[in-house]
């Protein structure tokens, strides 16, 4: 029977630093995968390219590796650089093969037991798993494996696939795999280890983004394009919708189409905010795309100004592509601290009312007098856009124009992005003219929805069949949501988030 040996980083707490960032009006992405196969110490290449996600998931880090005979797993609680910066960390993780995750939980909350990847003893022997997304489907699973004896040591909704292999009555291992997947829905993109080798997939209309490369001989599986820039390896392809792709021990590859080809519809909102402007998907530059949504907003949305002001940094490249094509001079109104790290607790209300302060800053002797437009990803709960307007005006501003770079988030996503629920999303409560008053703007508007699938190089959004998962925005889930009605239900299954004493 294959053993693992689980390495926990020494911290006196099993729950992630708190979550007043001063940004915690943001749409988060839930997590990063990343995996290789074929490279002496395997588990620094997944640390390199970990770090070059760690955008996507900022709460927890685990990578685990394989050496051929047993495999190991390390996790700990904050950032990849620390827990994986050092040569003893990764000693203890030895092997050609070793996959990582970067987390920023949603499904089943904080806790060392749910930071991933996961590792069961399968019959077939050890098992691995990383996941990028959210099984919608997740609690109505767990429940009937819990009838039939099976034993949850996490909460989060990836360990049901576990489960699933666990169960199916299929030969191989892989036909097991297959299996489990035909019962999960929603979003997933997956990394897993074996001690055959490495599977990659994606769910059958590629919500979330994976791609491979390939360093030297050695196959390479991340969630974006910028962690094979990092550790050096070159983009090969994207993992098709629906595809597996089963490498050996040796790198011999296969891809697998178990789930035919339905049209695919990936999250349109990696190209607006989670991704990495340096990263590519589906063939477009981020940074270029998130230029020409910028462009797409000044030709619906043009204003009468006399700067146009980033709100650092997502909003950049958007600001460039409205300066660029309004003609009004690009300038940086506001200065952002890249010192500001997660705080424990806030003491006081001035305190969280200091957080916006504490990372953005205006450059007052630009601003004002200034007419400005300010560009923005997105308007979530609309308090950070209230604080940055206001403090425009503190700063002199005569008039401050809001434009966003995505149309109103209306709608909660259940495929892995951390949402409030609907009921506070500014834009499910207000019409747009509400929402300017309440952030006390002089105007606000967002980029249509046909604007933003232009700027992604379509000609317009199909309204029958969407190029894109855009739920977010329209309410149309590509996927049937089975738990979303059982959220409340108080027979839900749920164990206590665990800390260390």
């Amino acid at each position: 029977m294959t053993s693992q040996n689980e390495l926990f980083d020494a911290t006196p707490w099993d729950v992630a630093p708190g979550h007043a960032d001063g940004d915690d009006d943001k749409l988060r992405e839930e997590c990063g995968i990343f995996g290789v196969l074929g490279v002496r110490d395997a588990a620094a290449t997944v640390a390199l390219g970990l770090h070059a996600l760690q955008h996507r998931g900022q709460e927890a880090v685990g990578i685990t590796s394989f050496d051929g005979q047993e495999f190991y797993s390390r996790k700990g609680i904050g950032h990849v650089a620390a827990n994986f910066s050092t040569g003893s960390a990764i000693a203890e993780l030895p092997g050609m093969v070793a996959s990582g995750h970067v987390r920023y939980s949603t499904t089943g909350g904080a806790g060392l037991r749910n930071v991933q990847p996961l590792f069961a003893d399968l019959a077939s022997g050890g098992f691995s798993i990383a996941h990028n997304g959210n099984i919608s489907n997740a609690m109505f699973l767990k429940r009937d494996l819990v009838r039939k004896g099976a034993i949850f040591q996490s909460t989060s909704d990836t360990e049901v696939i576990i489960h699933l292999v666990a169960t199916s009555r299929y030969p191989t291992l892989l036909d097991r795999f297959v299996d489990a997947l035909r019962l999960v829905e929603g979003a997933y993109s997956l990394i897993c280890m074996t001690p055959q080798g490495m599977i990659a997939c994606r769910d059958p209309i590629g919500i979330r983004p994976l791609v491979m490369g390939k360093l030297g001989d050695a196959i390479v599986f991340a969630s974006e394009t910028v962690a094979l820039d990092v550790v050096g390896a070159d983009f090969v392809r994207e993992v098709e919708p629906g595809e597996l792709i089963q490498v050996d021990l040796d790198g011999k590859l296969s891809s697998h189409r178990p789930f035919g080809t339905p049209d695919a519809r990936p999250c349109i909102f990696e190209h607006v905010y989670f991704s990495r402007p340096d990263s590519v998907m589906g063939g477009n530059s981020v940074y270029q795309v998130r230029k020409e949504i910028g462009a797409q907003l000044a030709i619906e949305s043009p204003a009468d100004a006399d700067l146009v002001i980033p709100v650092p940094d997502s909003g950049v490249p958007a600001a460039l592509g409205y300066a660029q094509q309004s003609g009004i001079p690009f300038e940086l109104g506001i200065i952002r601290s890249h010192y500001v790290g997660r705080t424990f607790i806030q003491p006081s209300d001035g305190a969280r009312n200091a957080d916006v302060k504490r990372k953005h800053n205006a450059n007052r002797a630009l601003v004002a007098g200034k007419r400005i437009v300010l560009i923005d990803d997105s308007i979530v709960r609309g308090t950070t856009s209230l604080k940055i307007v206001q403090m425009m005006r503190d700063a002199g501003a005569s008039e401050v124009h809001m434009r966003i770079a995505s149309p109103p988030t209306q709608h909660s996503c259940f495929y892995g992005v951390d949402t409030p629920e609907r009921s506070k999303l500014l834009a499910a409560r207000m019409d747009v003219a509400a929402m300017a008053e309440f952030i006390h703007a002089d105007s606000l508007a967002f980029v249509s929805i046909d604007g933003l699938y232009r700027a992604v190089g379509e000609t317009e959004r199909n309204k029958k069949c969407p190029q894109y998962c855009d739920a977010c925005f329209s309410g149309e889930y590509p996927t049937r949501l089975t738990d979303v009605g059982e959220r409340d239900n108080p027979d839900q299954l749920s164990l206590p988030v665990g800390k260390v004493a």
